[in-house]
């Protein structure tokens, strides 16, 4: 527990953080004006309208706004024990859980064991308080309540990106295997060139120079697939030697399974495509394909289009189901984010959201990079 680091990317302050302050503002003046038979009530509302703009570094610094909040309680305490008053505070600085909250969402395994002896203060000093025991034991028990709600959304998420970190590892690794191949078959063919023209240099040396020709082409070739292979991880796995299907197979895609009709139409200089790229593009219209079977409602139609012009190639697959019935993101799988991982390391972008009118649109723009076969 002690050595968990700070969970990671705390949101920024965002409209809703001022709109928080700005009601608790009012609010606290209101009960310090209102409030019957209230100890000290200049210095209640001072002591609350002082602590409000803690709310504003909860996350970044989750320790340092519990230490000065309870701080701050655990010294009144003492300061009414000794004056012999019995002081409650104001109802509405309960805005403080959010801070408890915050530490254990946010804060790293020492500031979270700190913060504990911290809150643990203000509760021994109401101990010796003249009210029931029992207020005090609920009091403890809705802070526990308050820091196990934090602990457990914190590791739902951490459960939740180790779940994307495993996507994206995949995605890698698949990658990397369809490069390896590629790469395979081009050096293959740079050692069957060389050996030819090694034999018919001596007796033809135009035809030496032409395998020369072919070799620096499948040279260049393999360096752009080796240059995408950077970044791309593997962990020593034999590499599938299977062919790889392309957009040319795109076609059979409509063929076969339950659901909706697909329509494919392939459009544009489609030729020549990288074979990282031509293979990828065929995963991603066969994981949109399955997922509108899978999700779209009362569809009737999954259209794919295909387009490759000189810088790019686009991909769109649509269907004609209910709008907004169903979002794929919202499910427990990790879907769409394999396929824009998968994107992004050809270095391309993939988008996937409700249409304007009907059903669901998945759009993925891949450079053409250098092809070759």
């Amino acid at each position: 527990m002690w050595a968990e680091p700070r969970a990671p990317d705390p949101p920024e302050l965002v409209w809703r953080d001022w709109a928080l302050v700005a009601g608790l503002v009012p609010a606290i003046v209101l009960e310090g004006v209102l409030a019957d038979e209230l100890v000290w009530r200049a210095a209640s509302v001072v002591i609350a309208l002082a602590l409000v703009p803690t709310l504003l570094w909860r996350r970044t610094h989750p320790l340092a706004v519990v230490v000065a909040a309870f701080g701050t309680f655990a010294v009144v305490d003492i300061v009414s024990l000794a004056a012999g008053v019995d002081w409650r505070g104001l109802n509405t600085s309960v805005f403080s859980v959010l801070l408890v909250y915050a530490l254990y969402r946010w804060g790293s395994g020492r500031e979270a064991t700190l913060g504990a002896l911290v809150l643990l203060v203000p509760l021994l000093l109401s101990a010796t308080d003249p009210q029931p025991i029992s207020d005090l034991f609920l009091g403890g028990v809705f802070l526990l309540l308050v820091a196990a709600i934090g602990v457990a959304v914190r590791y739902r998420d951490k459960e939740h990106r180790r779940g994307m970190d495993q996507v994206k590892l995949f995605e890698r690794e698949q990658l990397a295997r369809e490069l390896h191949d590629t790469v395979a078959h081009h050096v293959s063919a740079i050692a069957i060139r060389a050996q030819a023209g090694r034999v018919v240099a001596a007796s033809d040396p135009a035809a030496a120079l032409d395998a020369l020709a072919v070799i620096e082409e499948e040279a260049s070739r393999t360096l752009a697939e080796m240059r995408a292979m950077v970044g791309a991880l593997r962990q020593g796995e034999e590499p599938d030697l299977a062919p790889q299907r392309g957009v040319a197979d795109i076609e059979r895609l409509a063929t076969g399974g339950a659901g909706p009709r697909v329509d494919v139409e392939l459009s544009g200089d489609l030729d020549g495509l990288r074979p990282s790229v031509d293979a990828t593009l065929y995963r991603l219209a066969q994981e949109s394909i399955t997922n509108a079977r899978r999700h779209a409602r009362h569809a009737t139609r999954i259209e794919v289009t295909v387009h490759g012009d000189e810088d790019c190639v686009r991909l769109t697959v649509g269907d004609d189901g209910d709008a907004g019935a169903f979002d794929p993101r919202s499910s427990s799988g990790f879907g769409l984010l394999g396929m824009a991982e998968r994107a992004k390391l050809l270095g391309g972008t993939l988008e996937a959201g409700p249409s304007r009118n009907r059903g669901w649109t998945v759009q993925a723009v891949l450079p053409r990079g250098r092809g070759g076969s």
